[in-house]
């Protein structure tokens, strides 16, 4: 079922989540054993993500070092079709412009279509480590919009998805501001998305904030909060700088004051992660997304307090 229509039908917000694939060298096993806890409390889809490949560089037996991409996780294809066949769940695979070309883009459409995957997130990707800024593949795509554009019509070709994009309540760090990068995000929705998922965020009124501003700017499609609960004392360091995202002062005061608790940071973390959704559900959101990091406890313990 593709998640526009989950979206139009449900008459109330759900959950969702969203995992990482393992890493290569692991079994399905170890997969499900991650996402198994989290059945129990129905979530409509499993979003997928999908990672650039990285740069190593081997010895050659003459001293020299050559330049190989590698990939270091199992494939979003494979991680979807092993969720699909197990749980039933409508599952959700990132599409990246990020180090394809047109061509192999509508390939992987066509490996979705044949397992039966109606939706798929739409997204830039990342800049390769090391890269000041982001490099398009040659023959692929430098923008997010033209990606959502090419999948939408590829339902000419018997490749029909539901589409979704990435919001940035605190904008993306590209960005030189949150107007502009609301237009952006038109963009996205005008070349066809059916919804929105944002970027994690801890301060719900920034969510507001960014969700009005969207529809003064005519962005009418659902969009859907994403939240990651704060888990360990180096989250506070490294969120705002891996993302470019605010942590509010109270809470990083009070995950401060207790860096010495690994236990009671995580509980910090989780609560205030159970307030945010508990807030979000009282102001209309469709739907509410989370991150999970291949980690199941403090999620379960979200979706069983507010779900």
């Amino acid at each position: 079922m593709k998640i526009k229509d989950i979206l139009s039908k449900s008459g109330k917000p759900f959950p969702s989540v969203e995992i990482v694939p393992p890493l290569s060298g692991m079994s399905k096993e170890d997969l499900f054993n991650s996402i198994d806890p989290l059945m129990e409390y129905s979530p409509r889809y499993i979003n997928v993500t999908r990672h650039r490949e990285e740069v190593v560089f081997r010895e050659e037996a003459d001293g020299t070092f050559s330049r190989h991409m590698v990939r270091n996780r199992v494939s979003e294809t494979a991680v979807c079709g092993a969720i699909m066949a197990r749980y039933g769940v409508e599952v959700v695979p990132h599409m990246i412009c990020a180090g394809h070309t047109a061509d192999q883009t509508a390939a992987k459409l066509k490996d979705f279509a044949f397992l039966g995957i109606e939706n798929v997130i739409a997204l830039r990707g990342d800049s390769m480590v090391g890269e000041k800024r982001f490099t398009p593949t040659p023959g692929g795509f430098s923008h997010a919009d033209e990606l959502v554009r090419m999948i939408k019509e590829g339902g000419k070709e018997g490749t029909d998805f539901s589409v979704g994009v990435g919001g940035y309540p605190e904008k993306h760090f590209e960005a030189p501001n949150l107007e502009t990068d609301i237009e952006n995000l038109k963009r996205k929705v005008d070349a066809g998305a059916d919804y929105v998922i944002t970027q994690m965020f801890f301060d719900n009124n920034k969510f507001y904030s960014f969700r009005d501003k969207c529809r003064e700017a005519g962005i009418l499609v659902p969009i859907i909060p994403g939240i990651k609960p704060l888990s360990t004392l180096r989250h506070v360091e490294l969120l705002p700088q891996s993302f470019s995202i605010d942590i509010p002062k109270e809470l990083s005061d009070e995950v401060l004051s207790h860096k010495d608790d690994k236990q009671a940071i995580y509980r910090i973390g989780t609560l205030w992660a159970i307030n945010q959704c508990k807030d979000l559900l009282k102001h209309d959101v469709p739907a509410i997304h989370l991150y999970t990091m291949g980690k199941a406890g403090n999620i379960c313990e979200i979706l069983k307090e507010c779900f």
